[in-house]
Protein backbone atom coordinates (compact mmCIF):
# COMPACT_ATOMS: atom_id res chain seq x y z
CA UNK A 1 0.00 0.00 0.00
CA UNK A 2 1.74 2.96 -1.56
CA UNK A 3 1.47 6.56 1.29
CA UNK A 4 2.01 4.18 4.50
CA UNK A 5 5.51 4.09 7.01
CA UNK A 6 4.52 0.52 7.75
CA UNK A 7 4.39 -2.57 6.27
CA UNK A 8 0.53 -3.53 5.92
CA UNK A 9 -0.31 -7.17 6.59
CA UNK A 10 -2.75 -8.99 4.66
CA UNK A 11 -5.11 -11.24 6.19
CA UNK A 12 -3.95 -14.55 3.95
CA UNK A 13 -0.07 -13.04 5.95
CA UNK A 14 -1.38 -12.61 9.48
CA UNK A 15 -0.39 -14.37 12.24
CA UNK A 16 -3.05 -16.44 13.97
CA UNK A 17 -3.39 -12.92 16.97
CA UNK A 18 -4.01 -10.49 13.92
CA UNK A 19 -6.17 -12.99 11.93
CA UNK A 20 -8.51 -13.51 15.37
CA UNK A 21 -8.62 -9.70 15.76
CA UNK A 22 -9.03 -9.42 12.30
CA UNK A 23 -12.04 -11.60 12.01
CA UNK A 24 -13.38 -9.84 14.98
CA UNK A 25 -13.33 -6.70 13.26
CA UNK A 26 -15.10 -7.68 10.24
CA UNK A 27 -17.66 -9.70 12.12
CA UNK A 28 -18.54 -6.50 14.60
CA UNK A 29 -18.24 -4.19 11.44
CA UNK A 30 -20.33 -7.12 9.85
CA UNK A 31 -18.14 -6.21 6.60
CA UNK A 32 -15.57 -8.69 4.21
CA UNK A 33 -12.79 -7.10 4.09
CA UNK A 34 -9.84 -6.05 6.54
CA UNK A 35 -9.69 -1.96 6.55
CA UNK A 36 -6.09 -0.30 5.73
CA UNK A 37 -6.12 1.67 8.86
CA UNK A 38 -6.20 -2.25 10.25
CA UNK A 39 -3.87 -3.81 7.92
CA UNK A 40 -1.49 -1.15 8.84
CA UNK A 41 -1.85 -0.89 12.80
CA UNK A 42 -1.46 -4.71 12.72
CA UNK A 43 2.24 -4.35 11.63
CA UNK A 44 2.55 -4.16 15.30
CA UNK A 45 0.11 -6.63 16.80
CA UNK A 46 -0.12 -5.73 20.24
CA UNK A 47 -1.26 -2.10 19.04
CA UNK A 48 -3.84 -3.60 17.09
CA UNK A 49 -5.16 -5.56 19.75
CA UNK A 50 -5.14 -2.80 22.31
CA UNK A 51 -6.42 -0.26 19.74
CA UNK A 52 -9.34 -2.52 18.48
CA UNK A 53 -10.45 -3.45 21.98
CA UNK A 54 -10.91 0.21 23.05
CA UNK A 55 -12.39 1.26 19.97
CA UNK A 56 -15.19 -1.99 19.92
CA UNK A 57 -15.86 -0.64 23.83
CA UNK A 58 -15.94 2.46 23.15
CA UNK A 59 -18.23 2.21 20.23
CA UNK A 60 -20.98 -0.19 21.61
CA UNK A 61 -23.99 0.80 22.42
CA UNK A 62 -24.84 2.51 25.92
CA UNK A 63 -25.88 5.93 27.13
CA UNK A 64 -25.45 7.25 24.03
CA UNK A 65 -26.55 5.23 20.69
CA UNK A 66 -23.98 3.79 17.93
CA UNK A 67 -24.80 6.30 15.53
CA UNK A 68 -24.41 9.27 17.78
CA UNK A 69 -21.04 7.40 18.60
CA UNK A 70 -20.11 7.76 14.50
CA UNK A 71 -21.47 11.13 14.55
CA UNK A 72 -19.02 12.09 17.12
CA UNK A 73 -16.12 10.39 16.00
CA UNK A 74 -16.62 11.85 12.36
CA UNK A 75 -17.18 15.54 13.88
CA UNK A 76 -13.72 14.44 15.83
CA UNK A 77 -11.93 13.11 12.39
CA UNK A 78 -13.03 16.40 10.58
CA UNK A 79 -11.81 18.83 13.24
CA UNK A 80 -8.37 16.93 13.00
CA UNK A 81 -8.01 16.46 9.62
CA UNK A 82 -7.98 12.80 9.13
CA UNK A 83 -8.82 11.66 5.69
CA UNK A 84 -8.77 8.28 6.11
CA UNK A 85 -11.08 8.69 9.61
CA UNK A 86 -13.60 11.18 8.06
CA UNK A 87 -14.37 8.78 5.37
CA UNK A 88 -14.38 5.49 7.36
CA UNK A 89 -17.34 7.21 9.81
CA UNK A 90 -19.21 8.75 6.97
CA UNK A 91 -19.52 5.64 5.70
CA UNK A 92 -20.39 4.10 9.11
CA UNK A 93 -22.74 6.24 10.13
CA UNK A 94 -24.67 6.66 6.39
CA UNK A 95 -24.63 2.73 7.26
CA UNK A 96 -26.42 3.97 10.48
CA UNK A 97 -29.18 5.97 8.96
CA UNK A 98 -27.26 9.46 8.80
CA UNK A 99 -27.91 11.55 5.39
CA UNK A 100 -26.91 14.44 3.70
CA UNK A 101 -29.39 17.06 6.08
CA UNK A 102 -27.43 15.02 9.23
CA UNK A 103 -24.26 15.50 7.72
CA UNK A 104 -24.86 19.20 7.08
CA UNK A 105 -25.59 20.28 10.83
CA UNK A 106 -22.93 17.92 11.94
CA UNK A 107 -20.51 20.08 9.97
CA UNK A 108 -21.95 23.34 10.90
CA UNK A 109 -21.30 22.36 14.40
CA UNK A 110 -18.07 21.26 13.72
CA UNK A 111 -17.23 24.53 12.26
CA UNK A 112 -19.24 26.93 14.54
CA UNK A 113 -17.28 25.40 17.72
CA UNK A 114 -14.02 25.27 16.07
CA UNK A 115 -13.97 29.21 15.22
CA UNK A 116 -15.47 29.48 19.07
CA UNK A 117 -13.27 27.59 20.31
CA UNK A 118 -10.13 29.21 18.52
CA UNK A 119 -11.74 32.85 19.53
CA UNK A 120 -12.12 31.72 22.82
CA UNK A 121 -8.04 30.57 23.18
CA UNK A 122 -7.17 33.23 21.12
CA UNK A 123 -8.52 35.79 23.92
CA UNK A 124 -7.39 33.62 26.72
CA UNK A 125 -11.17 34.15 27.83
CA UNK A 126 -11.43 33.26 31.15
CA UNK A 127 -13.84 30.66 32.26
CA UNK A 128 -17.24 32.41 34.43
CA UNK A 129 -17.69 31.29 37.99
CA UNK A 130 -21.30 30.29 37.04
CA UNK A 131 -20.41 28.24 34.52
CA UNK A 132 -17.36 26.08 36.74
CA UNK A 133 -20.18 25.89 39.48
CA UNK A 134 -22.97 24.58 37.31
CA UNK A 135 -20.32 22.19 35.92
CA UNK A 136 -19.42 21.06 39.22
CA UNK A 137 -23.00 20.64 40.24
Amino acid sequence: MEGTIATPVAYEDASPEVRAVYDDIMETKGIDFVPNFWRTVASHPPLLRDIWESLKATMAPGRLDVLTKELIALAVSATNGCDYCINSHTAAARMLGMDDEMLGELMAVVGVFNRTNKLSDAYQVPVDERIKKAVRG
